[in-house]
């Protein structure tokens, strides 16, 4: 018996060393909003693959995303706006260094079959707002950058009565179903969307970044792990897979 029992745990050691694999997979859960999950979902595919690991995507809204926070939900791992972490760090709600691991700024979204501006170019992108008949953006995430940007090429106050705010919706849904001509959200969320056609992101000379972090949670049960994720979210593999989801690495 005892020998069987060796000969056991010998074959489990060689198949563990063989497929690069921990004996005893975890499972993690990771809290996410619709900002950053585009990219997590990919993150946690290839994290699973390389390293035996099941990850779970618990995404919620931005409200119930805090609220399982104050609460101390059970969970391992948060994403949210850099910003955001700031107060976490202050109540202690994470534990350790918060990283940054993404980027995704503003993309612009018509209508399917609608007339498509060329918005490459920062004029082009200006007589397009200042040309239609109505502008959806949200007010979460980058949805405040885009009055900045409305202000910056000097516009703001000609187009102001013709934008509207969509609030618990993807802006290119809004544009799908006819609420707005054209739609104005991060890269990585107004696209795909059914019923639209994405023109593409905001000229490199007006793009401005929503920044992402991530970090372990206090209570989680599995911070080994949850360190090793977070870990292959800022690898090199990791940077192209977030690029597939219309996001992008940070400058390092």
């Amino acid at each position: 018996m005892e020998r069987t029992n060796i000969v056991s745990l010998a074959l489990i050691a060689a198949l563990a060393l063989w497929s690069n694999r921990p004996v005893h997979a975890a499972q993690i859960t990771i809290l996410v909003n619709q900002g950053a999950l585009s990219g997590v979902r990919d993150l946690a595919a290839g994290f699973e693959k390389a390293s035996g690991h099941k990850v779970v995507i618990d995404f919620v809204g931005v409200p119930e995303q805090a609220e399982k926070i104050n609460t101390d939900a059970p969970g391992d791992v948060v994403v949210n706006f850099m910003a955001a972490f700031e107060d976490l760090i202050k109540r202690n709600k994470v534990v350790g260094s918060v990283v940054e691991f993404a980027r995704a700024g503003n993309g612009v979204a018509v209508k399917a079959g609608a007339p498509k501006p060329d918005i490459s170019r920062a004029e082009g992108f200006k007589q397009a707002m200042l040309n239609a008949k109505s502008i959806g953006h949200s007010n979460a995430g980058t949805g405040p950058y885009n009055t900045r940007l409305f202000q910056k090429l000097g516009i703001y106050d000609q187009i102001k009565d013709k934008i509207k705010i969509i609030q618990g919706k993807p802006v290119a849904v809004a544009v799908a179903d006819g609420e707005v001509e054209i739609g104005i959200q991060q890269t990585n969320v107004i696209q795909p969307v059914a019923g639209t056609q994405y023109l593409g992101p905001l000229p490199p000379d007006l793009i401005e970044y929503g920044h992402f972090g991530v970090a372990v949670r206090n209570v989680s049960k599995n911070q080994d792990v949850a360190r090793e994720l977070i870990k292959f979210m800022t690898s090199p593999e990791a940077a192209a897979l977030l690029r597939k989801t219309a996001m992008e690495p940070p400058e390092r």
